[in-house]
């Protein structure tokens, strides 16, 4: 009753996703909180407290923080810290939104980085998001960005592969072992990862059909782009060519290994960190072979013509 009172009868969507909604409320004190009423969760009460205490005790400068839940009957609710300046989709993609500068693409890159690792590598045990997209990246007041809905896989469980195949916008972000059935590891989000920076650096969708030269997918034309060492094309025009050239190239290369055929060639995101920080050196990846082909977008003749 509480979380229904701070929501006003949750009548302020803020979102919604495969997984459930997200309303706006204000608790007593005046705190501002995001409240994500779940959807079809067939986890028991028992099961479902034991998970999200888990999760709450994971806490990062890079992940959105959450600060408690209700569990009644058959309903299940979330309680986050509010993130006033919404999600990174809504700033990439958006035409009324104020365009993001290339430092501050670069520095949301960064973050989202080392919130990754944070998951991976300095959890107890290795969290894995299973759903990185923008949808999924939350700026706060100084544009810091946090990473939202992490720990939803082993929350939801199975029902959690079903929502996710179902959810229109995440199927670009998937790395091809989600549709040949291996087993998901954390590299999977890495391939998220790349495909996210791509869009981060071009402002444009991945899903979306382009026209530049003989190419239709836009990550195929940019891997083919990296490989070359012209990069600069694949700037967000929004940002009339103001960006760092030395930055803009190894982002470009970064994205382009992390979305790699094989897992083990793909970097971990510790990796990942030092190389945006300039600690490691980032060679030119090779052209990934598999995106034609999983996306089924485009011809195989045609990239080879291209690409070699």
């Amino acid at each position: 009753m509480e979380l229904k009172n701070a929501t006003k009868g949750f009548s302020e969507k803020l979102g919604e996703g495969g997984f459930g909604c997200v309303f706006k409320g204000t608790l007593p004190g005046f705190s501002v909180v995001a409240v994500k009423k779940l959807k079809d969760l067939r986890q028991g009460e028992k099961q479902f407290r034991s998970e999200v205490q888990t999760i709450g005790m994971i806490q990062h400068i890079n992940l959105v923080r959450l600060l408690g839940f209700c569990a009644e009957g058959s309903k299940r609710l979330l309680v986050y810290e509010y993130l006033v300046n919404g999600s990174l989709n809504s700033h990439l993609f958006s035409n009324y939104s104020a365009k993001l500068t290339w430092n501050l693409r670069y520095c949301i890159a960064h973050g989202i980085a080392k919130g990754l690792a944070y998951l991976h590598e300095e959890c107890r045990h290795c969290i894995i998001h299973c759903d990185m997209k923008p949808d999924n990246v939350l700026l706060d007041a100084e544009f810091c960005p946090k990473i939202a809905d992490f720990g939803m896989a082993k929350l939801l469980g199975r029902d959690f592969s079903r929502a996710l195949t179902t959810m229109r916008g995440t199927i670009g972000y998937l790395a091809p072992e989600w549709i040949s059935g291996l087993p998901i590891t954390h590299k999977a989000d890495v391939y998220s990862y790349g495909m996210m920076l791509l869009e981060i650096i071009s402002g444009r969708r991945n899903s979306e059909k382009i026209k530049e030269g003989r190419h239709t997918y836009f990550p195929i034309y940019a891997a083919c782009k990296v490989n070359e060492g012209d990069v600069m094309c694949l700037l967000d025009r929004r940002l009339d060519g103001n960006a760092d050239a030395e930055q803009l190239e190894k982002a470009c290369r970064i994205a382009c290994w992390c979305i790699q055929d094989a897992e083990d060639h793909r970097p971990m995101m510790g990796q990942v960190v030092h190389m945006l920080e300039g600690v490691t050196d980032v060679e030119v990846p090779p052209v990934p072979r598999s995106l034609q082909y999983f996306v089924g977008m485009e011809d195989n003749n045609t990239q080879s013509a291209e690409c070699n």
